[in-house]
């Protein structure tokens, strides 16, 4: 093999494992998001006033 083509294949391959890691990291950071639902709480339940929140859709 040329030193041309073996540099082209290990870019190639250095480009494969980084979108690898990259594909692997948002799997991950899915995965987290659906498994780590939050518990519940307490939160006004009424429309809220001026200065004052509430959950947009509660899950309790």
């Amino acid at each position: 093999m040329t030193l041309p083509m073996q540099r082209r294949l290990l870019v190639g391959f250095a480009v494969v494992v980084g979108l690898g890691i990259f594909a692997a990291a948002n799997v991950h950071l899915v995965r987290t998001s659906f498994v780590s639902q939050p518990d519940c709480v307490p939160h006004l339940k009424i429309p809220g006033k001026n200065g004052q929140f509430r959950a947009a859709q509660s899950s309790c």
